[in-house]
């Protein structure tokens, strides 16, 4: 059961460092996945996933503060809404735009509603 736990944290942080340039993965939950699953499993991964440097900070942030910071949030929805927008000219069903714009909605919402550290 440890290394299956060890090898799904894994995945979390793949699907996690994709849902940085793809904001049809959400980051955060793969993130706070894998450091359950790492804490749970094996204290190596875990204190190198909090550690991360690129990772590291934005985990512990949210873990100990339940907050993100100011950058972090304008440069998601920055990265967000770019996504989005770029996105809906491929996508040919007015339905599956309506339905991008109202998933980045809820994201925005979420990331508004989260403490700014």
């Amino acid at each position: 059961m440890k290394y299956l736990m060890i090898a799904i944290g894994f995945i979390s942080v793949g699907l996690g460092a994709i849902g940085v340039f793809l904001p049809i993965l959400p980051t955060t939950p793969f993130l706070l996945l894998a450091a359950w699953l790492f804490l749970r499993s094996s204290d190596h991964f875990y204190y190198w996933l909090m550690n991360h440097r690129v990772f590291g900070k934005y985990v512990k942030d949210y873990i100990e503060e339940k907050g993100i910071r100011k950058g972090i949030k304008i440069w998601a929805l920055s990265l967000l809404w770019t996504s989005i927008i770029f996105s809906s000219f491929f996508i040919p069903l007015w339905v599956g735009r309506i339905m991008l714009y109202i998933i980045a909605s809820i994201v925005t919402i979420h990331i508004l509603k989260l403490k700014t550290l």
